[in-house]
């Protein structure tokens, strides 16, 4: 009976502490996985250390290694969606695993999502049973999920990107014309068959998460504006709020104008002005995120460039970049 393939795409960005490490013990899962063919794809986005030099010396070592480098740090959406590209272009491949280099995707979850996967399931997802004992982080980590799924109704709460995806998933997924991407997202609003696996997030052992809480807030603010439009029927919302009060407010001053009992109300009228002003500069700053989006989308500029000189591919790489 022929084996199945299956690609396991590994992002990686400045990883070179502890990738051989953490690389030693997938591989040592992977080779009690036998009945499978596998395909361990890392993609190096740009790392300003060791990293690429690293796993360039592992897969001379590894068969089933390779690596895939980008010219410069594009972000893990970009590298996602590299692994992907290059995961589906081989005719062979069946199912695309995508997990993180950190161990924190534990892969003692690997024969569970196979099992499932091989029950029919499309996409199968390994979700956090909690996010540790940061209290700030996961506020805003559930502010994020609830406001998500209040605008979009998709529910993304404690998801994360460690997913099987069956290969008709990550066709489509790869098929799809849209710069700006947040593949957890975008796989929820697919609607392809799915289960789900909960999982404790282990320590991370070696360095530190390169996400800062900038780089966290610009992905929420992103990930909210792709997939709803709400914020600006809110803004037309308020803003017909603020005509009624307006209106309200515009009566009684004429009815205490023309009735002589008109008094001094300096002080309102200064903070109707900041009020409506607030929510006017917030309206067109709503509006410009959702330019800036038809900005990046129309540009059609490629998700990154690679750098097939660094690269150790197996196999024949496309002639562009996508």
């Amino acid at each position: 009976m022929l084996q199945k393939s299956i690609t396991l795409v590994i992002p990686t960005f400045n990883e070179a502490q502890g990738i051989a490490h953490h690389l030693g013990i997938v591989l040592q899962q992977l080779d009690a996985l036998a009945n499978y063919r596998w395909r361990v794809l890392l993609v190096d986005d740009g790392s300003q250390d060791h990293t690429a030099e690293t796993i360039s010396a592992l897969c001379a070592q590894h068969d089933s290694l390779e690596l895939l480098c980008l010219t410069r740090n594009f972000g893990k959406e970009a590298a996602l969606l590299a692994g992907l590209q290059e995961a589906v272009r081989l005719p062979d491949c069946n199912a695309v695993i995508l997990m993180d280099s950190d161990l924190q995707h534990p892969p003692q979850l690997l024969p569970q999502m196979l099992a499932l996967w091989e029950a029919q399931v499309e996409v199968v997802e390994a979700y956090k049973q909690h996010r540790g004992n940061n209290t700030l982080s996961n506020l805003f980590a559930n502010s994020f999920y609830a406001l998500f799924y209040y605008l979009s109704r998709i529910d993304l709460k404690n998801h994360s990107d460690f997913k099987l995806l069956d290969r008709k998933v990550a066709e489509a997924y790869v098929a799809m014309p849209e710069r700006a991407r947040f593949f957890r997202g975008l796989i929820g609003w697919m609607g392809f068959s799915s289960a789900q696996i909960p999982f404790a997030v282990p320590p991370r052992q070696y360095g530190q998460s390169s996400w800062s809480v900038w780089q966290l807030a610009k992905l929420s603010i992103n990930a909210i504006t792709s997939f709803s439009t709400a914020p600006l029927h809110i803004m037309t919302v308020l803003g017909v709020a603020f005509i009624g009060l307006s209106s309200l407010i515009g009566g009684i001053a004429l009815y205490d104008k023309f009735t002589g009992t008109a008094v001094s109300g300096f002080t309102t009228v200064i903070l109707l002005l900041l009020l409506i002003g607030g929510f006017l500069m917030l309206g067109l700053g709503m509006l410009g995120l959702y330019v800036a989006h038809i900005y990046h989308e129309v540009k059609h500029r490629p998700h990154y460039f690679t750098d097939f000189r660094r690269s150790k591919l197996k196999s024949q790489p496309p002639p562009l970049p996508h």
